[in-house]
Formats: C-alpha cells, structure tokens, sequence
C-alpha cells in the first residue's frame, strides 16, 4: 500500500508561511476509501507518531481526521498545541458534530472547517470553529464569498483559501477578504524578485564567525555555504569569472574553496558585509525550499539507478531550483554563469531527460500531486513507499539546522549580534 505524506505551506498575504497542511494519500485516497477510517487511523498512528519532530514545526499544522477518528478521540495522541483538527463536509451532518467539538474546543484544540459554505449545517457549528477554509474554484459569486468571510470575520474566524494552484486563482483569491492562503501556486511563488542576490542574514553571520576562528575548519565553511543557494551561487560565480582564469570551470564548493583560498575568501565575505543584508521572511522561505530541495534531491540519488550525474550535482539540481526567485535575471540567464552539468540545467530550465524527472518528482511530491508522484517514480524504477519517509527526514534535517541558527536564544546568536555591530564599526570606518 503506498503512502504518501507532505506538508503544504499556508501563506499571509505577504509570502510569509504561517502553517502547513499535512496532506495524506493512500494509492486511491484516503478519506475517499471505502476502508477510509482503518487506513486513516494506520496513516496517523504508523506515520505521524514516529515522525512527530519532524512534521510539527512553528506554526499552525493543519491536519484532517475522518468522522470515526475524532469520536475515537484520536488528535488527542497530538498536544493541543502541535495541531488544529481539520473538519469535512461529511461530519457537519452527524447529529453528534456539536457535542464532539465542544469536547475538543474545552481541551483547547484549534478546529479548521473546510469548504464553508453558506448554509444551516455550517453555521451550527461556527461557535466551535477556529478557521474557515473556502475552495478558490467556489467564488463564482464574489458577492457572496465576501458576506461569508466578512461573517467569519464578525464571529473573529480566520478564513483561508484553499485551491490555489495558478497565478489567476490567487488574483481571483485576494480579490476577497482572506487572511491566509493555500494551494500549489501558494506553495511555489516567489514574491518580488531581488535586485540582487538575497542570501540568510543568520547563516551569513554564521560563516563570518567560521572565517574568523584562528584555525578556521574549511569543511564547516563549505557546509555552511552548502545550505545556501544564494552564497553558492555567489561564490561559483565569482571563482569561475575571469580573473581567476580557470582552466576548467567548477562547480563544487569545495573546489572552488581552494581555488580562492582562505585569505581572498575572507575578502569575499568582507564584500559581502557591505551590501545590504536583510533578508524578508519570504526570502527565508525560498532558501528554506531550496536546502529542502537539495537534501531530498540528494537523498532520491541513492535510490535511482542509472542516473547521468552525480550525488554532488543532485544536490546542486535542488539547491539551484529557486535561484531564480533570488536573482533578478531569468533562469536561462541564471544557469548560464554557473558551471553545472549540462543535465543539471536542462533540468532546471526545462525539466528535461532523466534528471528533470528526478526533477518533477520532487515538485510533485511538493505539491501532493499524487498521480505525478507515482508517474515518476515508475520511470526513475523507483519503489514509491519510501519517498514519505525520505522527504520527513529531509524535513527535520532542514529544521534541525534552521532552528540552531534562527534560534534568538543560543549562543551563536549571541555571536552574531557581536559580529553585527563590529560590522557597523568598521563601516562607519
């Protein structure tokens, strides 16, 4: 039975993502199977709880429980923190939905109705809702759409719509008055382009602290810039522009570390400190995406046969994804002054041969397409009930380290607000 599970962002009308949905499927559906209760439960039970670390995260983490789960007091496996129980159609009409709610509610659960709709059987149970979730495709009648979340607003519910999969379904969504929204498109776009490369403020602060040490370890500044699309890129492109008149180009990191050499690369990063270095919560989600990107990419590689690259370049094919959301200049433009392999940019450009399937599968699985997913999957030959588990494990990695560097507590970020003034001071020098 192949299960597979991802996390699909919510968005303020800023970029910024305030949750995620868990998304399940269970080859022909979850909720939709005629055994739909069973196979949720073994989802939830055999899934969520050994990867619990890895899917809560800050946040409001939607996820939905059929009709049975919920009188079988199953979210409360899940602090009441950790999640908001997310309710469908088919439960407003149990004569017991009311009584169920109240239970939750008084426990200090969130609870998300999806696909409100203007009718008795919703407004019953509005008192015991938290946020409201309404089918981009349902807004035919803007008029109506408005009265409904204007309502939930009076009622202080937060409304989200859901659905959105193209850039005219999001027109057509902020044309109302949501809070919050969600969908495929919601999940890839990229706000306003940079004028210039936007690399993490942190993880910049944090490679000026490893250049700094009196023996800097050159395998943790690789790491450290490893993670970051927008210094990868920034540093391949400086070592293989001209003045370094390389022979053959490069696009390994640690190669092109070598090549600059500690001395120049602490010239770089002085450079670097100069220019504006802010970077918006939406930036951050893009690089976010982008180490996620590499690490799943990096991670399919061990489990595909025949691939025409290597690990390292799989790791490049997912880092380099967003870059383009980065860079103000067109993806063509972009993969053109970076030495990636050839299959590496076809991928990226134009989603083509092996690797661009590697390549589509994992924006497929991104976006919960779950037919794409095991289209895919059958031409790389590869087995499919794993792929839940590797993106988790990515997850967490990626959350693991976000955490250590984000974390306005630890002492790093001690260092980093240190290094931030001593900065200051030697600009104003």
């Amino acid at each position: 039975m192949r299960k597979f599970v991802v996390r699909q962002p919510i968005k303020d009308i800023d970029g910024a993502t305030v949750g995620y949905e868990i998304l399940f499927n269970v080859d022909n559906g979850l909720y939709n199977n005629v055994n739909g209760d069973y196979v949720a439960a073994d989802t939830i039970s055999s899934f969520l709880l050994q990867n619990s670390e890895k899917v809560f995260s800050k946040g409001m983490t939607f996820i939905t429980f059929t009709p049975n789960l919920l009188f079988k007091n199953t979210p409360r496996m899940f602090k009441q923190g950790d999640i908001v129980i997310q309710i469908e159609d088919s439960f407003t009409v149990h004569p017991l939905a009311s009584k169920v709610l109240q239970r939750y509610k008084d426990d200090g659960y969130k609870i998300c109705m999806t696909d409100f709709q203007f009718a008795p059987r919703y407004f019953a149970l509005l008192e015991f809702i938290d946020y409201i979730k309404i089918d981009v495709h349902l807004i035919t009648d803007v008029t109506s759409i408005d009265n409904i979340l204007k309502l939930g607003k009076g009622f202080q519910k937060k409304c989200i719509v859901t659905g959105i999969d193209s850039k005219a379904l999001y027109e057509k969504a902020k044309a109302v008055p949501a809070d919050y929204f969600q969908g495929c498109y919601i999940a890839e776009a990229m706000a306003t382009k940079a004028n210039k490369t936007e690399y993490l403020q942190s993880n910049f602060f944090q490679l000026v602290v490893a250049i700094t040490k009196d023996i800097p370890d050159m395998d943790e500044i690789e790491e450290i810039i490893s993670r970051d699309a927008s210094l990868t890129y920034a540093l391949l492109k400086m070592v293989n522009s001209v003045h370094f008149a390389l022979r053959h180009r490069t696009s390994s990191v640690k190669q092109a570390l070598v090549i600059l050499g500690l001395s120049q690369l602490k010239q770089w990063v002085y450079l670097l400190s100069f220019e504006k270095n802010e970077t918006d919560s939406n930036s951050e989600e893009i690089l976010k995406t982008s180490f996620l990107r590499a690490n799943f990419c990096s991670e399919l590689y061990t489990h595909i046969k025949g691939l025409p690259i290597t690990q390292a370049d799989a790791y490049l094919l997912g880092m380099f994804s967003t870059i383009d959301a980065l860079v103000d200049a067109p993806i063509e433009e972009v993969m053109s002054e970076i030495p990636v392999v050839e299959e590496v940019r076809d991928a990226i450009i134009s989603q083509e041969g092996r690797c661009g399937t590697l390549y589509k599968l994992v924006l497929s699985y991104e976006s919960a397409d779950w037919k794409a997913i095991v289209s895919y999957a059958g031409e790389l030959n590869m087995e499919t009930d794993m792929l839940a588990q590797i993106y988790f494990d990515c997850v967490e990695k990626v959350n693991e380290i976000w955490e250590t560097f984000m974390n306005p507590n630890n002492d790093f970020a001690v260092d980093l607000e240190e290094l931030r003034k001593e900065t200051e001071e030697a600009k104003a020098e």
